[in-house]
C-alpha cells in the first residue's frame, strides 16, 4: 500500500469509527466503570466498544499481518513489524459530559517508532494527521498545514493538561506544580485535543502522567510533524506512555524538562 493509499485507509478508519460513535454523543447510552479496587472513575461506553470493533475488523481485512493494540479489546500480534494503536474515544469523561474535546486516536508504529498518526473529532468535523515530518488539519473550512508556534520561555507559555488530580501525590505532583506555577496560563480538561492545538500553534506546552500507549502513539507524529517535541519526562521516547511532556518549541521543552526532573 502506497503512502497515499495508507492515508486514505486511515481516513476510512476515522469515518467508520465516527459513524459508530456519533449516535451515542449527547444521547442516553450504557456506561461502565473499568476501575477496580477503589481506583478513580474510569468510564467506558458502548460507543468506545462499537468504534474499536469496526476499526479492528477493517485493519484485519486490509492488513492481516499487522498487529493491533486497542484500549477496549487488548492486543493482537504485538511482535509484528507494524502495529496499529487505537483509542476509539480519548477523553471519555468529556464525551459523557457532552463536551467536544474528545477524539478518536489512530496510530501506526513500525518497530518502536510512531510513524503515522490521526486524531478525528467527528462532531466538529475535524481531522488532524501527521507522519513525523509534516502535519495537517482538515475541517469544514478546508485543509491547512500545522505549525507549532515559537515560545522559548515558560513565563510566556500556555500550558494544558487533562486533570491536575491525575498526577500522583508527592514528587510527581510537585514537579507538575513547578511547571504550572511558572507559565502564563493553564487550561484543563483537554485530553488529546490539547496536543492537536499545540500542533496548530494555539497551545505551547502539554504535561501529563499516567498515559497508556494508546493515549499517545497517534499524537506523536502530529506533534513532531508540526515541528514540536514530545518525550517522556526523562527525555526518552513517548511511545510507551507514562509521564509525557510536549512543547511547540524545543527551548520550551528543555525548560520544562528541567523542572520535571529530566
Amino acid at each position: 500500500m502506497s503512502v497515499v493509499e495508507l492515508g486514505r485507509f486511515m481516513h476510512d478508519l476515522a469515518d467508520a469509527s465516527g459513524r459508530a460513535i456519533l449516535p451515542f454523543f449527547r444521547a442516553q447510552f450504557g456506561l461502565d466503570d473499568k476501575a477496580r479496587g477503589g481506583a478513580p472513575f474510569d468510564p467506558v461506553t458502548e460507543a468506545d466498544r462499537a468504534a474499536e470493533v469496526v476499526m479492528r475488523r477493517m485493519i484485519r481485512d486490509a492488513f492481516p499481518g499487522h498487529g493491533i493494540l486497542g484500549e477496549e479489546f487488548g492486543s493482537e500480534r504485538l511482535d509484528a513489524e507494524c502495529v496499529w494503536v487505537l483509542d476509539p474515544i480519548d477523553g471519555t469523561r468529556a464525551f459523557i459530559s457532552g463536551l467536544p474535546t474528545w477524539g478518536t486516536l489512530i496510530g501506526l508504529k513500525k518497530g518502536e517508532t510512531a510513524v503515522r498518526g490521526l486524531m478525528h473529532q467527528p462532531f466538529l468535523g475535524e481531522c488532524f494527521t501527521g507522519d513525523g515530518h509534516s502535519a495537517k488539519m482538515k475541517s469544514a473550512v478546508g485543509e491547512r498545514i500545522l505549525r507549532a508556534r515559537r515560545c522559548a520561555d515558560l513565563s510566556a507559555a500556555l500550558l494544558a493538561t487533562t486533570d491536575p488530580r491525575l498526577f500522583a501525590e508527592g514528587e510527581e505532583a510537585e514537579r507538575f506544580r513547578s511547571v504550572q506555577d511558572a507559565v502564563r496560563m493553564v487550561r484543563y480538561g483537554t485530553d488529546c485535543y490539547a496536543y492537536c492545538m499545540l500542533a496548530a500553534g494555539q497551545i505551547d506546552l502539554v504535561v501529563e502522567a499516567g498515559l497508556k500507549p494508546y493515549d499517545i502513539v497517534a499524537l506523536i507524529p502530529i506533534v513532531e510533524g508540526a515541528g514540536g517535541v514530545i518525550t517522556s519526562w526523562d527525555g526518552g521516547p513517548a511511545t510507551e506512555g507514562g509521564r509525557i511532556v510536549a512543547a511547540g518549541d524545543p527551548r520550551l521543552h528543555e525548560a520544562a524538562l528541567k523542572r520535571l526532573g529530566g
